[in-house]
């Protein structure tokens, strides 16, 4: 097998979790907007979509991943969450930041209004997802120094990110100006999916007793 063939599993994944997220957003039926409110949104769905497809770029996918060079993969991995994980923190400064250029609410004020909402459940399910996401980014940049085993810091890395997948996708259904019936349901599928890859490996895989080693 070639170096070429071997980034073969990168196609699927940037179909499903990229391309056709972001070709609906533009193609679909929605009202249009400013150029600025739309690239932020693309930004953010793409960010989120992506952090989806982590599940799919880890070692728990040894469906399609089988046989493929694993260094190779979670550095991937790690690339695009470090990446990703800026743009959906700064998801709801990029909701205000086209005020700046309209006669509308101060944009101190409606970014304020967003963090203190209470009553809202979309709201309260991004402040929680967005609590999660920050505790995924400090202990996977910490992880060598919280004096973890390995194999236990992986499962919690597992299942906070497949919490914070549950409560994001929640939240992006709920709120979402892009989620008409497809965009929500196709939404949910890919999440979905990750939640299939963690069940398979940490409950339903007897094969899984091989000895995880550190990149």
């Amino acid at each position: 097998m070639n170096n070429k063939s071997k980034l073969y599993y990168l196609v699927p994944c940037g179909i499903f979790y990229l391309a056709v997220p972001l070709i609906y957003m533009i193609v679909g039926d929605f009202p249009s907007r400013t150029v600025l409110k739309e690239i932020l949104s693309l930004a953010t769905v793409g960010a989120f979509f992506l952090f989806l497809g982590q599940f799919y770029l880890s070692r728990i996918n040894t469906v399609t991943l089988k046989g493929q060079n694993y260094s190779k993969v979670v550095k991937l991995h790690k690339i695009i969450g470090y990446v990703c994980i800026p743009i959906i923190f700064l998801h709801p400064f990029f909701i205000v930041l086209p005020r700046y250029f309209e006669a509308s609410l101060d944009p101190v004020d409606a970014f304020w209004l967003i963090l203190t909402t209470f009553d809202s459940k979309g709201i309260i399910l991004g402040l929680i997802a967005m609590a999660l996401m920050i505790l995924i980014g400090i202990t996977a940049i910490l992880r060598k120094r919280i004096h973890m085993k390995y194999k236990t810091w992986r499962t919690m890395h597992a299942f906070l990110s497949l919490a914070f997948i549950f409560v994001a996708t929640w939240h992006a259904v709920d709120l979402g100006r892009h989620m008409d019936t497809f965009f929500s349901e196709y939404t949910i599928f890919m999440s979905s999916i990750g939640v299939v890859f963690l069940m398979r490996t940490y409950f339903f895989n007897n094969e899984n007793k091989e000895k995880t080693h550190e990149e």
